[in-house]
């Protein structure tokens, strides 16, 4: 008998770094807030995660980060002013992102960590049950949207899921690794991971690409996990020890991935998403040309 999967209701955002591969844009802005186009990137991340039926976010913030969540509140001020000068339009799309009832949950990491400890900060609002990780600075520009295309596998299922895509071997040693044992289409069957490897000894040219749906016995090994790579404490070590345990399906989804938190990423992407834009992308495309 298949026993369906527990609902994925709840998202952790870890959004204390500090951006130091943008600065000095981040200096007094947090990365997340950054432009893309006309909207910040975490604007683009709460999108995704909505579409992929996630009900409850919780924020992993750190000091300096006040304004995230200010982002999701009424600014009435701002608000009065769009209405009397008739700005509707305008007003709309901003309450679009406002958060509802209970929607949004904000803890603080208290020491930088890693995204492995800062996880685990958000082990008791999410309590035990399965949960999305999303890095808050990685686009991925996809129909529909990668966390719901992960949600998707999961449904069928259940286990622990993470998102990869294909990157030239050459570069793996940026990245999170997986070691894959067999694929049938966009799943892959896997029998372990590796942060960064060392130039020549990945395992395969599949990412982590800062897409995740979780079990919360995770938060158990986080609890005990010994700093890893760049003396951090990794989540990619604590998913690795769930391994042994527990069943995990990398999905490589479909979509085109912008680190935002790189200035030629965060770059690339403004170009890239302005370019698609109904309402701006000819005007856009005029402007890129006239300065090449």
């Amino acid at each position: 008998m298949t026993t369906t999967p527990a609902r994925l209701r709840k998202a952790v955002l870890p959004v204390a770094g500090l951006g130091t591969r943008v600065l000095p844009g981040t200096k007094t802005t947090p990365k997340e807030l950054l432009n893309v186009v006309d909207r910040p990137i975490l604007s683009y991340i709460v999108e995704e995660a909505r579409e992929a039926g996630i009900e409850h976010i919780v924020f992993v913030t750190g000091r300096s980060k006040g304004a995230i969540e200010d982002y999701f509140d009424h600014q009435i001020e701002l608000e009065a002013q769009l209405l009397a000068k008739g700005k509707i339009e305008i007003l709309e799309m901003m309450n679009a992102e406002l958060a509802s009832a209970g929607e949004m949950s904000f803890t603080r990491q208290m020491q930088p960590k890693g995204l492995g400890h800062a996880v685990w900060c958000a082990r008791d609002i999410i309590g035990h049950e399965p949960f999305a990780v999303i890095l808050p600075d990685v686009i991925v520009d996809s129909q529909p949207g990668a966390l719901k295309q992960l949600a998707e596998v999961y449904a069928e299922t259940g286990g622990n899921i993470i998102g990869v895509e294909s990157v030239d071997i050459e570069q793996a040693h940026k990245y999170g690794i997986v070691d894959p044992v067999g694929r049938q289409g966009n799943r892959i069957e896997m029998k372990g991971m590796v942060e960064k490897p060392a130039p020549g000894t990945a395992p395969s040219n599949l990412s982590i690409s800062g897409r995740y749906i979780l079990q919360p016995e995770i938060f158990d090994l986080l609890a005990t996990q010994e700093r890893g790579a760049g003396n951090e404490i990794q989540l990619t070590d604590a998913m690795a020890r769930l391994m042994q345990h527990q069943a995990f399906t990398a999905v490589e989804y479909a979509g085109v991935t912008h680190d935002c938190g790189d200035k030629i990423g965060l770059l690339k992407a403004n170009v890239a998403l302005a370019l698609k834009r109904p309402d701006l992308g000819d005007a856009a495309r005029a402007a890129i040309s006239g300065l090449l």
